[in-house]
């Protein structure tokens, strides 16, 4: 992020950053570019800012804003009062219940669990992320991509464990750990468990 930061300077490009789904407390950090230490010349957001209600801002220097034309950015539900409205009482509840702080500590147990679990099952290729905004890679014994086992362990944790996963990744392969913010620690313990009970009954 620093190099990207640095030629962007050299050239004169406006460095962005996507915080459409990684953004308002995702990663431990309110925003994940934080984690970097960089400073966006533009932060795009979405979803997290108004929890779930259809909403998008873009976080812009009042220098650079004002080099809009009058009239050239808008549409036709800009300045929505209810999205407003959401958006506000949302970052309202993220840091009056410290749901940052959560997503941090909370993101560290279960990278921790992943970890552990990953030295008794080699199919865990890779256990990677920052806070709740996790993902574990399967492969199979010879080091492929195995969509058909990771389907199978999704599977298997909503039925025998009742948890829901989602797998993405350009080869299926990818379980995606997402939890909401106020994911306690009991509740991330049982993730843990179901998903351990999925890798051995998945073997």
């Amino acid at each position: 992020m620093r190099g990207l930061r640095a030629v962007c300077d050299e050239h004169g490009i406006l460095f962005v950053v996507d915080e459409v789904q990684s953004g308002f407390g995702r990663t431990g950090r309110m925003f994940a570019v934080e984690h970097s230490g960089v400073r966006p010349d533009v932060v795009v957001m979405a979803k997290g800012i108004a929890s779930g209600f259809p909403i998008s801002a873009v976080g812009a220097s009042s220098e650079l804003m004002d080099r809009w034309p009058r009239g050239s950015h808008g549409g036709t539900y800009g300045g929505n009062p209810i999205g407003c409205a959401a958006a506000l009482a949302t970052i309202d509840v993220i840091v009056d219940e410290g749901l940052v702080v959560n997503a941090a500590e909370r993101g560290d147990q279960l990278l921790a669990g992943l970890s552990r679990l990953r030295a008794d099952h080699p199919v865990l290729a890779d256990v990677r992320g920052l806070g709740l905004m996790v993902a574990t890679e399967l492969v199979d014994r010879a080091g492929a991509p195995d969509a058909e086992r990771t389907a199978a362990a999704i599977r298997h944790c909503l039925e025998q464990g009742r948890v829901l996963f989602m797998s993405c990744g350009t080869n299926g392969n990818i379980v995606r750990w997402m939890p909401p913010l106020i994911v306690s620690a009991a509740e991330i313990e049982s993730a843990l468990e179901a998903f351990a009970a999925a890798l051995a009954a998945t073997e």
